[in-house]
C-alpha cells in the first residue's frame, strides 16, 4: 500500500462488455474523497461518457525510434540481431526501420559499434486531464493506426498523484497492455458475468494477475437464478467475490444514457460504497480470514 493512506486499485477484466468501466467511474464517484481516475484503455478510452467534465491539460506522447545514418552503416546486423520484436531487420544492406514495430528500448543504438543509430521522438498518443466534482480523470488516447499501447499506458499512470486513491481502468483481455495496466497496484478488481465466455476468461485474467503477483477480488456484473456460479470457481482459486451486481433493466437504461449508476438508481449508492469498503480493506491487507476464503460473499 502506498504512503499517506493512498492505494492503488486497478479494475480490469478476461474479456471486453464485462462492465469492468461501469464498476472504475461508480467506484471513483462513491469513493467519498479526493481520487484519481485513470483510462488505460487507450485503444477505446470511455470513462468521459458518464464523467463530463472539460479537458484541462493535453500534452503528445511518443516513444524514442531508430533512425539510421546510411553513411556510417557498415551492415553489421548487430542491431537486427538484438531486436527481439524486429522493429530493425539488416538482410546485407542498410537496416530497414519498421516504427510500430519499435518498443522504444534503445537496445539497437547501444549495441551499434558504428554509432550509426540515433533516436527520433514518434508520436502514439495524447494524455487528457479533466476535473469531473471530486475526480480527476485521466484520459489515455493512442492515435489511430498505432499499435505501441504499453508506452502510453505507462505515461497515463504517471499521472497518479501521490497520497490521494487511485483507480485505474484496465485494458480488457491480459495482454501486454493489461499487463501494463496494473503492474504496481495495491490490488486488481476482477469484474465478470456469470456466463460461460465470462468464466473462461475470467480464469484467464485470474492466472494473468497471479503471475504479476497482485492479490485479486471479483466483482460480478448482471448476477440473476439463471447465472452460472462464480462463487464456485472463486472459493477453489481462494479469491473473494467482494461484491455481486444484480441484473436491472434500470442499469442498462441509465448505462445508454451516460449516467453513472450511483445517481441514477435509488440504493444502488450503498451498493458501490461496501465494494469501497472492501476494496480498501483488502488494498490495505486488512480483509478478514472468513472473507477470503469465500463467506459473505453477498452485499448485507
Amino acid at each position: 500500500m502506498n504512503g499517506g493512506g493512498s492505494f492503488t486499485v486497478a479494475v480490469a477484466s478476461g474479456k471486453g462488455g464485462t462492465g469492468k468501466t461501469t464498476v472504475a467511474v461508480n467506484l471513483a464517484r462513491s469513493m467519498g474523497t479526493r481520487v484519481t481516475l485513470l483510462d488505460c484503455d487507450v485503444e477505446e478510452p470511455n470513462c468521459t461518457l458518464f464523467l463530463y467534465g472539460g479537458i484541462i491539460t493535453t500534452r503528445e506522447v511518443g516513444i524514442p525510434v531508430p533512425e539510421v545514418d546510411e553513411s556510417l552503416c557498415d551492415a553489421c546486423g548487430e542491431c537486427s540481431r538484438f531486436c527481439a520484436y524486429k522493429a530493425i531487420v539488416s538482410v546485407g544492406s542498410a537496416p530497414l526501420v519498421f516504427p510500430g514495430m519499435c518498443h522504444g528500448c534503445g537496445g539497437c543504438a547501444l549495441v551499434c559499434p558504428r554509432g550509426a543509430i540515433s533516436e527520433k521522438e514518434s508520436r502514439i498518443g495524447t494524455v487528457e486531464r479533466s476535473e469531473c466534482g471530486s475526480v480527476t480523470l485521466v484520459t489515455g488516447r493512442l492515435d489511430v493506426g498505432m499499435a505501441m499501447a504499453p508506452p502510453l499506458v505507462r505515461a497515463v499512470k504517471e499521472c497518479s498523484r501521490a497520497g490521494e486513491p487511485c483507480i485505474i481502468d484496465c485494458p480488457p483481455g491480459t495482454s501486454c497492455p493489461m499487463i501494463a495496466a496494473i503492474r504496481g497496484a495495491d490490488m486488481v478488481l476482477l469484474v465478470t458475468e456469470p456466463t460461460p465466455f465470462g468464466l473462461h476468461d475470467l480464469g484467464l485474467a485470474v492466472n494473468a494477475v497471479a503471475e504479476v503477483g497482485i492479490p485479486a477480488g471479483i466483482v460480478v456484473n448482471r448476477t440473476g437464478p439463471e447465472g452460472l456460479d462464480v462463487g464456485a470457481f472463486a472459493k477453489e482459486r481462494g479469491i473473494p467475490v467482494l461484491l455481486e451486481i444484480p441484473d436491472d433493466r434500470r442499469a442498462a437504461e441509465a448505462y445508454s444514457r451516460g449516467e453513472l449508476l450511483v445517481d441514477a438508481i435509488p440504493g444502488w449508492k450503498s451498493l458501490f460504497e461496501l465494494l469501497r469498503e472492501r476494496t480498501v480493506a483488502m488494498a490495505g491487507g486488512r480483509m478478514t480470514r472468513e472473507f477470503r476464503q469465500g463467506r459473505d460473499r453477498r452485499p448485507e
